[in-house]
């Protein structure tokens, strides 16, 4: 972009007609064009329907004014002031519009105008004009040829019969050209309605011509011309009353009684500023504006006030300034933030057209808009000379620091491109050279989604901009990514944590599931037949642990995560028997075709059976029928996978299994397992359900995936959720009722229990309290935090969905996970250890134990460790020993504790929770850790040191942190060369990420490395949560920050809560162990052991009226924790899960409302009991 002063620019005129004068319809004469052509801008198009003319003064005859005086003062004064300067003449017009905005001084001003107008009539007085007196006045002629369309005028195609402009310019304010001209060429590309009664805005308005030619030609209802430049709205106010009254100040009227006045507004404003803070939204947005860094960014940064410099004025309209853009290194920053700010404001329907230099080449140009969710349309494209005036030196150190290559043209006929640097270097020589000019435009594919994706970037993720990419070649993946990402864009708006979930899944998620197969299936199926897995394998390897059959056959095509000793065992005698050598499975491979399934189902009688089908065989029921009947006379417990077969689709296909269900309830000896392996936009992203219509199964499932999985994590269920969501909304409810089976009791059959040593864990474990409908529990027993998730987090989480593309080095989590146990804890990361990630920690930590039964090892726990994690080890069947800790230590383990069991104990695996303890709170130091890692080298022992609760330490005044370097490097070199030491961490306390789950565990010494390998199975995070990680990592290690201030927030926010709810419980008669650090404590009920109370029905915590008559307890250990969640809807956990007598865990992550709520159930029971 940029001006031309004293210059003519025309085209060709084509008849003699065209010359002759054209009366317009408000009846004022406007002569022929008879100046010279002096240039012609090349096209690249063969015909030009749309001609435009800039002609200096011609202006209308007309009687002058008596004297030459008016309401502005006489002309020659008017033009004395001008003379003066540039900013004398902006003065002196700045006079006229506000004699032109008052209604009395109007008329004689528009008058007044007139006669300046023919004061400069002549060529020679208009082409010294804008030097002698900082002011031109120029035509632009608006369309040339339709007044010969048919000999007549095309009013019914939207044209108002006016063929010219008459507008002013000044020095400081953007002179009409080539490119401005190209942009209204490709605004005439457009049908003629779609600007006809509709809201427009222009950015970057100049003088106004082209909002005003909007105006004037498509008679919109409004048209928002808009400028950064303060003297460029006022011009523009000029020249819109210029072409809206005629030579003696009357109004002109359209064909629908309006003016332009009525039609047009200009403003000050940075881009769409004005429409924002007045709530305008458009239909239209076009835009015009620079695209060139400003070679000295220092200038940009200056005010823009009305007395600012013409120079500086002038730069606004050919440079830009950073936007914080990615698009900024093309020097199309401005352009971004515009389309960005367009979303915000325009309709649904609405459509944006932006002219754009092709210089950084068209697929960048393209790319800008698409990856915003645009679908493009180019109108129209040319060449046009590079302004003379603009610097491109900006340009050519962006190619000298990228691989980037700008597309500049040597002359206009060339079609050879140049990059900026051989473009700079031409140019200084005196060639000329052009770039290619598009005009685009611009309509949102999905625009309420992508509204909501950028109202949510805007406020405080503007940084993600740059990550989001909603470009997609294949429509369908568009169409299920684009409305899931503006879903998560709301949820993280709306949530500041994320809700407590139990682990059989997300009520909602199953209630979504069991719809979906009701409505699309009919299948009556309600959330208490689901159980939620993280994988497929994951539901498989679990349901193998529960049963413990002696004998399964496994299908080949889902043999591959199972432990390698059950693929390779041959101990298949007695098949039959339950309890003898139970912790033995073997597992035989089945082909995938069912009757040769079938065949070895009859010959090997097995106690399990898990297999797929073939495609063919899914689509009618036989196939399953044949089955069930089968595992059913031989005993066999039968679990299906239909994952293959199973579509999350509006119009499903046909599934035999399904149309089974449809009719026939699910045996009491079967259950489906569907992994949702289909996906096409997040290819690793998986979760699996098992459904099963026998109550019984679905509560140990609950309780195994509890222990073995944890959670799955809310982020992969909420995706899911949502597609089911999309699926079930659109239809209404209860249009079409379809005959279904009622749900029913299935029948029992003699099939294969469940472990013995499984239902002794589950009955003795005190995992999580299940809640009926309408109750509302405070989870005081859960190991989560649902404090508020920092914006960070959520950032990272949003920029992780929405990214395509991402490069294996953005996914490779090792590097970083290494130099944060390192930094944290010194624990040594050179090329002999190995990191191996999983969804959680205690997935891990469960591969561990397996490890050490594999080994014949004996796992060595301290007496007050997680309750779960010693669960978890019982159900996996390891051989536990309980070392004693005591009270006066703060129940901690310590050396010579340890070194007591050790003497009696062969292959020891010791279990250490540090540096901060789960379930206490409290926190080994360095020394401390140094000598129970010593006396377990002495014996060589494996180590397993669970940092999963550490992190958020808050009362280590003193404690300096851990260092492992140089004592694990002299007990490396002097101990048993059996012993070893792991890591094993989580990060969700860590990066305060809430439901975000990852697991890692580091293997200091490779011999344990192989035997951990022989269980595959682990759940794996998916891409997504993979690239979320390694980016909130790298933000912890800068030590400050926005997530490293909410860590410290959170730590403050948890000693608070310790403090306070230390005071609470101890008024109420505890003895409270403090703690100094991470989500836990513990307490003990001291005054209410032996105390009777009376138990009334409590509605919160699901159990209401009907149910039971209020009863007396007499409170003991083994039953507080029934009494506390009866009398209060707190779930806490009581002394056997802390392994600590008498010892209650309370964890305080909790939301604020639920804080305070706890703390006065708490007094409020203990006033009870007082009473």
């Amino acid at each position: 972009m940029g001006r031309r002063r004293g210059t003519t620019l025309t085209l060709p005129i084509e008849s003699k007609e065209n010359n002759d004068n054209v009366t317009r319809g408000n009846g004022i004469h406007t002569p022929a064009d008879t100046s010279e052509q002096t240039q012609l801008t090349p096209s690249l198009f063969s015909s030009v329907t749309v001609t435009l003319n800039v002609l200096l003064v011609l202006s209308p005859r007309g009687p002058a004014m008596a004297d030459g005086v008016g309401a502005c003062g006489s002309v020659d004064e008017f033009l004395s002031q001008c003379q003066q300067s540039g900013d004398a003449a902006y003065a002196a017009f700045r006079s006229v519009l506000e004699r032109l905005e008052d209604p009395s001084t109007q008329a004689q001003a528009r008058i007044f105008l007139s006669d300046l107008q023919r004061r400069l009539d002549s060529p020679q007085s208009s082409e010294q004009c804008f030097d002698k007196f900082h002011f031109q006045i120029e035509q632009v002629v608006l369309d040339q040829y339709q007044a010969t369309h048919d000999g007549n005028r095309t009013d019914q195609l939207g044209y108002q019969g006016r063929k010219k402009l008459t507008m002013m310019i000044i020095p400081s304010i953007f002179i009409p050209e080539d490119w401005s001209f190209t942009f209204y060429e490709g605004l005439n590309r457009h049908q003629d309605s779609i600007f006809k009664d509709k809201s427009v805005a222009e950015l970057g308005c100049g003088n106004g011509w082209i909002t005003i030619a909007i105006a004037a030609k498509w008679s919109p209802m409004k048209v928002y011309g808009l400028d950064i430049n303060p003297r460029a709205v006022k011009m523009s106010w000029i020249n819109l009353y210029l072409n809206a009254l005629d030579e003696k100040g009357q109004p002109i009227f359209d064909s629908e009684g309006k003016t332009l006045l009525d039609r047009v507004e200009f403003h000050e404003s940075d881009l769409l500023s004005y429409c924002r803070d007045n709530d305008i939204k458009l239909e239209r947005i076009v835009g015009c504006i620079p695209q060139i860094l400003n070679p000295n960014p220092d200038a940009m940064s200056k005010m823009i006030t009305e007395n600012a410099s013409e120079e500086f004025l002038y730069s606004l309209s050919n440079y830009c300034a950073l936007q914080g853009f990615v698009e900024d290194q093309f020097g199309l920053g401005l352009i971004a933030r515009a389309v960005e700010e367009g979303i915000a404001v325009i309709q649904p329907s609405g459509i944006m057209i932006f002219n754009m230099g092709g210089r950084p080449g068209q697929a960048v140009c393209r790319r800008l808009f698409e990856r915003r969710g645009f679908r493009i349309n180019k109108l129209w494209q040319t060449k046009v000379l590079q302004a003379a005036d603009t610097d491109i030196s900006a340009l050519v150190e962006i190619e000298k620091n990228s691989p980037h290559r700008f597309e500049f043209f040597m002359g206009l006929a060339s079609d050879q491109p140049i990059c900026a640097r051989t473009a700079w270097a031409y140019g200084r020589a005196g060639g000329r050279i052009s770039h290619a000019l598009s005009v685009y435009s611009c309509q949102l594919r999905q625009p309420n989604e992508v509204k909501t994706i950028f109202e949510f970037l805007k406020n405080g993720f503007h940084d993600v901009s740059s990550s989001l990419d909603l470009s997609f070649e294949d429509d369908s993946v568009a169409d299920e990514k684009i409305p899931f990402l503006a879903y998560l864009a709301s949820s993280l708006k709306e949530s500041s944590y994320f809700p407590y979930e139990p682990p059989a899944g997300s009520k909602r998620f199953r209630n979504l599931i069991a719809g979906f197969m009701k409505t699309y299936h009919h299948i009556p199926l309600n959330a208490d037949n689901i159980v939620v897995f993280p994988t497929r394998a994951a539901a498989i390897e679990n349901a193998l642990r529960l049963f413990s059959p002696r004998l399964a056959i496994v299908d080949e095509h889902l043999t591959l995560n199972l432990p390698r000793k059950w693929l390779t065992s041959l101990v298949m005698e007695d098949a039959g028997a339950k309890d003898p050598l139970e912790d033995e499975i073997t597992v035989i491979e089945a082909p995938h075709q069912s009757d040769l399934m079938i065949e070895l189902i009859k010959k090997l009688k097995p106690q399990v059976v898990i297999t797929g089908m073939a495609q063919y065989e899914s689509v009618t029921t036989s196939a399953f029928q044949h089955i069930l009947d089968v595992t059913r006379d031989i005993g066999s417990r039968l679990f299906l996978d239909i994952s293959e077969h199973f579509e999350l689709s509006s119009l499903p296909v046909s599934n035999g299994v399904l149309k089974y269900l449809a009719g026939n309830p699910l045996p009491a000896h079967a259950a489906i397992i569907c992994g949702l392996v289909k996906n096409q936009v997040y290819k690793d992203l998986e979760v699996a359900f098992v459904i099963s219509e026998e109550q019984s199964i679905f509560k140990v499932l609950s309780k195994t995936v509890e222990l073995l999985e944890g959670n799955t994590a809310a982020i992969s269920q909420n995706y899911y959720g949502f597609l089911f969501h999309e699926l079930l909304a659109f239809q209404l409810a209860d249009r079409r009722r379809h005959s279904e089976r009622e749900a029913q009791k299935p029948k029992s059959v003699d099939t294969i229990g469940i472990a013995n040593s499984a239902i002794s864990v589950l009955n003795d474990s005190e995992l999580s309290i299940s809640e009926d409908e309408g109750s509302s529990l405070i989870h005081m027993d859960v190991d989560q935090s649902f404090l508020n998730v920092p914006s960070p987090v959520k950032a990272a989480i949003f920029e992780s969905f929405a990214r395509q593309n991402m490069s294996e080095a953005e996914l490779d989590v090792v590097p970083s996970i290494k130099q944060h146990i390192k930094s944290e804890y010194g624990f040594p990361t050179d090329s002999s250890t190995e990191l191996i990630y999983a969804n959680s920690s205690l997935a891990l930590f469960n591969k561990l134990v397996l490890c050490c039964t594999q080994e014949g090892g004996t796992l060595c726990f301290p007496a007050g460790s997680n309750g779960n994690y010693i669960s978890a080890a019982k159900f996996l069947k390891a051989n536990i020993v309980t070392v004693p800790t005591q009270s006066a230590e703060g129940f901690k383990l310590t050396e010579k504790s340890i070194l007591e069991v050790l003497e009696t104990v062969k292959q020891p695996w010791v279990y250490i929770c540090g540096p901060t303890i789960s379930p206490t709170g409290l926190l080994y130091s360095n020394r401390e850790i140094e000598k129970i890692l010593s006396a377990c080298g002495k014996f060589g022992a494996r180590v397993i040191i669970d940092t999963s609760f550490s992190g958020l330490e808050f009362g280590s005044e003193g404690w300096g942190g851990w260092d492992l370097t140089n004592s694990l490097s002299m007990l490396n070199s002097s101990s048993d060369r059996a012993f070893s030491v792991c890591l094993l961490g989580g990060l969700s306390f860590k990066l305060l990420t809430g439901a975000l789950k990852f697991g890692f565990v580091v293997f200091n010494r490779s011999n344990m490395v192989d035997a951990f390998h022989s269980f595959p199975g682990l759940s794996k995070p998916h891409g997504t949560v993979k690239y979320a990680v390694k980016k909130l990592l790298g933000l912890r290690e800068r030590k400050t920050g926005e997530l490293m201030d909410a860590v410290a927030m959170h730590i403050g926010m948890l000693k608070s809560r310790s403090k306070r709810l230390k005071e609470t419980l101890e008024k109420n008669g505890w003895d409270v162990l403090e703690p100094c650090a991470g989500l836990s404590m513990v307490a003990k009920p001291s005054a209410y052991v032996d105390k009777t109370i009376s138990i009334k029905p409590n509605p919160k915590a699901g159990v209401g009226a009907e149910e039971g008559s209020t009863r007396d307890i007499k409170i003991n250990d083994s039953n507080f924790r029934e009494v506390l969640l009866r009398s209060t809807g707190i779930c806490i956990n009581s002394s056997s899960w802390t392994g600590i007598p008498g010892y209650c865990r309370f964890t305080i992550a909790l939301d604020d409302n639920e804080f305070d709520e706890a703390l006065g159930c708490i007094a409020k029971f203990g006033s009870t009991i007082s009473n």
